[in-house]
């Protein structure tokens, strides 16, 4: 089958961020003595509340169209058990450092890969993995995240669009985004946006996450349904959520 055939409109390629957040109300837990923030963020378009805990060790809870606040706390108050082995897990999992510099370990492509100095005999050059950065800054972070970033845009879609083409899905439009708390989403209109940091986690496991997200064209929701058309297009799928469990810590 051609592959314009699979899509009822051109693919639309996005590079943006993801909107503030709509605060509902701030307030904190005590777990394990100590006060755990905790954020309440209403989202029109979620399905169902959902409890995260972010790098920080701050906890939030999403609130779906039609959800209460009250409800919310109620939810939360069900899942303690769960947050605080959350807590206990981040704790000890190694931090990815805030700035990274010269001897920094950092992910590309599924490869743990040490930032070095002096590449080629030019002393303002930077490498990591196959690539080459004049970053102008000691913290080299940023310079590295926005070629990362651009390397995802580029490749990230593509991918997608190969892999519903394999599987005859039709995709609307594709985002690569600086999600915080996902590694990809898709909307009821067709819309799929993507993480920018799979660019550095292993093929297998970026593909897992695209067709994750492409089968929810089919189900759009985490049903038995749903995760039985995963493991029909990825049977290893198991190993990949292990991978991101494992690494997530240093993807952030």
């Amino acid at each position: 089958m051609p592959l314009a055939s699979l899509f009822t409109f051109p693919v639309q390629l996005q590079f943006i961020l993801d909107p503030a957040p709509r605060i509902a109300a701030p307030d904190s837990l005590m777990i394990g003595g100590r006060a755990v923030p905790l954020a309440f963020v209403r989202n029109p378009r979620a399905r169902r509340y959902v409890l995260r805990l972010r790098p920080d060790s701050s906890a939030r809870v999403t609130i779906p169209r039609g959800g209460s606040l009250a409800e919310a706390r109620r939810f939360t108050e069900r899942h303690l058990s769960w947050l605080e082995r959350e807590l206990h897990r981040l704790a000890a999992e190694p931090a990815c450092p805030r700035e990274w510099t010269i001897g920094t370990q950092i992910y590309f492509r599924g490869e743990l890969t040490t930032i070095s100095a002096g590449c080629n005999g030019e002393s303002h050059l930077i490498r990591f993995g196959d690539r080459f950065l004049a970053p102008g800054a000691a913290n080299l972070r940023p310079a590295i995240e926005r070629h990362l970033w651009k390397l995802a845009t580029a490749e990230l879609p593509l991918r997608l669009v190969e892999l519903a083409a394999l599987h005859q899905l039709p995709v609307r439009r594709v985002s690569v985004r600086n999600q915080r708390s996902r590694w990809g989403s898709c909307s009821r209109t067709g819309t799929i946006s993507l993480n920018w940091r799979l660019i550095q986690v292993p093929p297998s496991v970026r593909d897992y996450i695209l067709l994750h997200e492409l089968m929810h064209l089919r189900q759009m929701n985490h049903s038995a349904r749903f995760w039985r058309e995963v493991a029909r297009v990825c049977p290893d799928y198991r190993t990949a959520e292990s991978w991101l469990k494992k690494h997530a810590s240093l993807l952030k």
